[in-house]
């Protein structure tokens, strides 16, 4: 315990150090928030990655989805690899940052509003941004607490003050620049926890071709091309994870602060890899969870006889970790949050200062007041998130699911189509993010679970532009 404590605490003398100088460098909104906009491609390849992946990966959607996939849920990182990583940084990542230098603009939200001339649509995702990220953050925050509570056996309030006290700190001192150096020590964490990982489970396991078999004498189904639940909630897992990056903001921003072309395709190769490894490892890992938990061998991930779905991976973790190595799971999983949770807080809060403050209320307001303002609601956002968490009202893969799909829904067409081609059309723009965020939600409401109801209505949001196109006109050019 006093080891873990030790390390924990040299991890946060780290975090202020970086953050105190950072902060004497961040003058302006564009240094907060962008980081000047000159970040390099192993900076912006972690800090993609490691805002993709948190504990809301390793502890929710590693541990509901092993438990219930199996070996299938593989097929969810790879997607993830290939599409929310790949596919993205290939086809729109410089065409995000040359549009963002053309139109001036440094969030998704003013985009549309210039691409298709609506500061009605400025402000409904302006507002939606704030409102639909704080469940995510909330999210990241359970994980997290439930990884603290078993590590320093602490209360989980405890635990959630303490993460988000720190998230705060860090980041209201130096913003985007803080983010992006602390990524780089974060990523490197990441992937020599998640390399421990690997190595123990196929320990404990007696290797990859005893722990299939032990698997398929479970339930064969495990070991298959599609795990029990089907091919519908998986197919919606993968679709919602892997294409709705295409339109997030949170991962968009990084494109924004991309130094240059080259940088992006550098970064293109770093960041794939970094996916593939940690989220292969990820879902790996939570497909073997039935190999080691049981309510009888470990009642803590149990209740009444059933999974408890956030405590799995803490609880495997535990088990399958040797303790002098268990510090070091600590800190994957902290340093993907971390990460993730300043990439949010980041967005969010530049939603109501930048988009909502500075775009209705004081269009005037100086540089200086902005940067301030992003600081005040960046701590804002911490606590409704940290207050949320504390509720618990759902399991982490539900929480994401409604998060990820409303922003999707509001975003991914409008955006994506607005980005590609010429013909979008405000029309199509407006009546895609309020139908598709509708029908996500009243699914939802209606009982669908959130990952089906966020895929289907991010499919709405791609469809419904294309019914408009041709019948507005050309104010923007194609980026080719």
């Amino acid at each position: 315990m006093a080891v873990r404590i030790a390390v924990l605490a040299a991890y946060v003398i780290l975090i202020a150090v970086i953050g105190i100088s950072r902060m004497k460098k961040t003058r302006t909104f564009a240094d907060f928030f962008l980081g000047g906009g000159r970040v390099g491609p192993w900076m912006t390849a972690f800090t993609y990655g490691a805002a993709y992946f948190s504990a809301v990966l390793f502890i929710g959607f590693a541990g509901k989805v092993g438990w219930g996939f199996g070996y299938s849920g593989l097929w969810i990182a790879l997607g993830n690899a290939l599409v929310g990583v790949l596919a993205v940084w290939a086809l729109i990542g410089f065409r995000i940052k040359r549009m963002s230098q053309e139109m001036s603009v440094t969030t998704m939200p003013e985009f549309l509003e210039k691409r298709y001339g609506s500061r009605f649509l400025k402000l409904f995702a302006g507002l939606a941004t704030f409102v639909f990220f704080i469940p995510y953050s909330a999210a990241v925050f359970i994980g997290l607490s439930y990884l603290f509570k078993m590590n320093f056996n602490i209360e989980y309030w405890q635990a959630l003050a303490f993460m988000g006290l720190l998230t705060a700190f860090y980041l209201v001192l130096g913003g985007y620049r803080s983010m992006t150096v602390l990524d780089v020590v974060f990523g490197a964490l990441m992937l020599a926890g998640g390399t421990v990982l690997f190595v123990s489970l196929l320990g404990k396991a007696g290797g990859m071709a005893a722990a299939t078999a032990k698997l398929a004498a479970i339930d064969p189904r495990l070991v298959g091309a599609v795990g029990p639940p089907g091919w519908w909630p998986l197919a919606a897992l993968i679709f919602l994870t892997s294409v709705a990056p295409f339109g997030m903001p949170q991962l968009v921003q990084k494109f924004y602060a991309v130094r240059d072309k080259k940088a992006v395709r550098a970064g293109m190769i770093i960041s794939t890899l970094f996916a593939v490894i940690l989220s292969g490892i990820a879902y790996f890992a939570g497909g073997l969870t039935r190999l080691f938990l049981s309510p009888e061998a470990t009642p803590g991930a149990f209740a009444g006889g059933k999974p408890v779905f956030d405590a799995l991976m803490p609880e495997l973790l535990a088990r399958v970790v040797p303790q002098s190595l268990t510090i070091l799971m600590l800190l994957l999983i902290l340093s993907a949050s971390m990460s993730t949770l300043a990439a949010l807080v980041l967005v969010s809060s530049s939603a109501v200062v930048k988009d909502l403050y500075g775009g209705f209320l004081r269009p005037a307001a100086s540089d200086k007041t902005l940067t301030a303002l992003m600081r005040c609601m960046s701590a804002l956002f911490v606590l409704l998130s940290v207050l949320l968490a504390y509720i618990r009202p759902a399991t982490i893969v539900t929480i994401l699911g409604i998060s990820w799909g409303a922003v999707g829904s509001v975003f991914l067409g409008p955006f994506l189509w607005g980005l590609l081609s010429k013909r979008a059309t405000k029309a199509g723009a407006v009546a895609a993010s309020l139908l598709a965020l509708a029908v996500c939600l009243t699914l939802y409401f209606r009982g669908m679970p959130s990952p089906e109801a966020g895929t289907i209505g991010m499919l709405v949001s791609l469809a419904v532009p294309l019914i408009f196109i041709g019948f507005g006109p050309r104010r923007h050019r194609d980026n080719k």
